[in-house]
């Protein structure tokens, strides 16, 4: 419940006591695959409050002999440094919320919530939370592209990482990757 009142609320309440969090802040919570003892899955309800599921899988060979070879990772946070300031991570906030979307962009996303909320193509649909998620994914996805609008190409490239742990399939071995993809080719851009 303190994850969620973070995520929601900005604040976290502790024995009866309210802490506001710094702006800016995020949360970053990692999972054990589901097969493994002691791993729940989330409530949908839950799972709808994170921004995105990006699957990291496991390091590929160089990298994971440097970690066996290399220097304790909890020693290297000691001389882990910013990649940037708190002012400039408020301001390129500030910039996303100025990328603008058109009226048919609009309709396009509100599209691809209607086709996933339709019984037969999924067993859960989209929440209008993920639609604004979507919408926000795809307004930072076009300011690092340099775009002032948000166009479909840019919708379609974070889709699956904002939609996919928030859409469920009537088929319990469909890929998370394979619905996404589903609602982009089944979707017609307005």
């Amino acid at each position: 419940s303190a994850l969620l009142e973070i995520m929601e609320e900005r604040q976290v309440s502790v024995d009866g006591v309210t802490y506001p969090l710094p702006e800016p802040f995020f949360v970053i919570a990692t999972q054990n695959p589901s097969d493994q003892h002691g791993t729940f899955p989330l409530p949908e309800s839950q799972l709808d409050r994170f921004l995105m599921r990006i699957e990291m899988g496991y390091p590929g060979r160089d990298a994971e002999l440097e970690i066996f070879s290399g220097t304790d990772r909890r020693a290297l946070l000691e001389d882990l440094r910013p990649a940037s300031s708190t002012s400039a991570l408020l301001k390129l906030q500030q910039e996303v919320e100025a990328v603008t979307a058109a009226p048919a962009l609009l309709a396009y996303l509100r599209d691809l919530l209607d086709y996933s909320r339709d019984a037969k193509n999924f067993r859960a649909g989209l929440s209008t939370r993920a639609g604004l998620a979507l919408l926000r994914a795809a307004k930072a996805w076009a300011l690092l592209h340099g775009e002032s609008r948000v166009l479909p190409g840019h919708v379609q490239s974070v889709l699956p990482a904002v939609v996919g742990h928030r859409l469920t399939s009537w088929d319990s071995t469909a890929a998370h990757a394979d619905m996404s993809q589903r609602l982009v080719d089944d979707v017609p851009v307005a």
